[in-house]
């Protein structure tokens, strides 16, 4: 199957619905009117002789219409996070290249005169039309390329990550075909550039859902948009949903009648910002879903009713629960392994392996990292407990070995966050001549509080190899725009501490 089928039977089933609107501008396309414009553009794509059509702007109509015209042409669709350096961009454009290129009107005037690329602004793009009226029709091979995505490329040069048509297609098939009501609204805030920005377009589509686009998030601005568009679901990662919470301080609820549902996800959420926002969103369910771009997004979710099991629980293990990343969706597989690739057994911290139709696993120029049987190293530790639930330690790069002991950051960054004067907390390894690497502490707080009230709640919760040895109290800590912790930064703090 090909994506652009999706937008076919979108069109067929609801042509008149209206599939997105961007809320900036107040423009809007139906799926017919999205088909139709996929399928000239196709003819474009096609025409230009390119190998890849590159997109590099924020969220609005164009984003749709190039991923689904991508996908009919057969070429390659690359969104490319517009945040990045001139240069570094340059970089990205040169690796894929002679490419098709969609952007702002100030990055088209500044490429106009290269050579080996083809530039669109928003409105150009909207307006190009092909030579020929013959489209032809898209492939149906499984395996031919539909997206590819570069990695953040935190510890190098970005990775581009390979997701063909069967991959996309396996997880888009996990939903029901139109089974969203007229009334259902998805507001995405997720740049386009990411696995989970994707994912909506294309399971929103399927679903015929309409879909809201927010181009860039400001919590007061994002509420507004849910409650004049009536949304009834939305996807945050969880700095957004951390400064939704803090615009609603003092206020018993955020008054979203319509919103059924919220899943979050990449990046650890904090065990006090998901208890506020569950008091605050009180008819909202909440969803965690865990995946990466390797594996065409989710690959784990923890339901809503685990959700309210949890919060209304007094067994600690059952509490706990909250913080897991919960049970493997249909059709994946999750093993745990050590360093030399044996199975651990349940409550042991390893590195998380994933196996299932919808993982690719691929990247360009490096080939395949899924072995023979199919499964999939995605560095990032943690652990399955006694009930198949999964708990995320960070990435397998950040475990900490302090005397030849691994330590977990995320587990002390969970009683860190538990003492009711830190709001957050990221700990990493540092430089120490006893013990190789010892244990440190960058956090948020509230309210004041010593290092060594810190220090000694950590000691009566965990062993005392977990409390860390330096402890710096930051401002803000440093997250990237879709949530993920850049814990090298804090790294680089502790091995000088200067550069705080």
């Amino acid at each position: 199957m090909n994506i652009a089928l999706f937008l076919e039977m979108a069109a067929e089933a609801q042509g008149d619905r209206v599939a997105f609107k961007d809320a900036l501008t107040g423009e809007s396309i139906s799926f017919a009117g999205l088909y139709k414009a996929a399928q000239a553009k196709s003819q474009v794509l096609h025409e230009s002789g390119a190998s890849h059509c590159a997109l590099i702007d924020t969220s609005n109509l164009t984003i749709p219409v190039a991923l689904f015209a991508s996908g009919w042409s057969g070429i390659p669709y690359v969104p490319i996070n517009y945040r990045l350096t001139t240069d570094e961009i340059d970089a990205l454009i040169d690796r894929v290249k002679p490419a098709f290129v969609v952007t702002d009107a100030e990055r088209r005037e500044a490429w106009v005169d290269r050579d080996d690329l083809i530039i669109h602004d928003r409105q150009s793009f909207r307006d190009v039309h092909a030579q020929s009226d013959d489209i032809a029709h898209w492939s149906m091979e499984p395996d031919d390329v539909a997206v590819v995505l570069f990695t953040s490329g935190t510890t190098g040069a970005p990775k581009a990550a390979i997701m063909r048509h069967r991959h996309l297609v396996s997880y888009t098939l996990m939903m029901d075909f139109g089974s969203a009501d007229e009334d259902e609204a998805a507001l995405v805030t997720v740049p386009p550039y990411h696995i989970a920005g994707i994912a909506a377009i294309l399971t929103s589509v399927y679903q015929c859902r309409r879909v809201v686009q927010l181009a860039t998030f400001e919590p007061d601005n994002w509420l507004r948009v849910a409650r004049e568009e009536g949304i009834t679901s939305t996807f945050v990662v969880p700095t957004m949903l951390a400064r939704i919470v803090e615009s609603l301080e003092g206020q018993r609820s955020a008054n979203l009648p319509n919103l059924q549902a919220i899943s979050y996800g990449g990046g650890k959420m904090p065990l006090n910002v998901i208890r506020k926002a569950m008091d605050l969103f009180p008819d909202t369910e909440f969803t965690n879903a865990y995946g990466l771009t390797e594996t065409s997004s989710t690959i784990t979710v923890l339901g809503p009713e685990e959700h309210r099991t949890a919060v209304a629980s007094i067994d600690p293990t059952t509490q706990k629960r909250l913080t897991s990343v919960g049970l493997p969706v249909p059709g994946i597989e999750i093993a745990i392994r050590d360093d030399e690739g044996r199975d651990l057994a349940t409550n042991v911290h390893g590195e998380i392996f994933v196996r299932g139709d919808q993982v690719s696993g691929e990247y360009e120029g490096i080939g395949s990292r899924v072995d023979d049987d199919g499964w999939f190293p995605t560095r990032d530790a943690g652990y399955v407990d006694d009930d198949g639930y999964l708990f995320l330690d960070g990435r397998a790069d950040d475990v900490i070995v302090r005397g030849g002991e691994n330590l977990s950051p995320g587990e002390i960054e969970d009683v860190l966050r538990d003492h009711e004067c830190v709001r957050d907390a990221a700990v990493v390894g540092m430089p120490s001549e006893e013990w190789g690497e010892a244990v440190a502490a960058a956090v948020e707080v509230s309210h004041d509080v010593s290092v060594e009230t810190l220090q000694s709640w950590v000691r009566e919760h965990m062993r005392s190899s977990r409390v860390p040895e330096q402890i710096q109290f930051w401002d803000e800590l440093p997250y990237n725009e879709t949530g993920k912790l850049l814990r090298r930064i804090v790294k680089e703090a502790f091995a000088d501490p200067s550069s705080t």
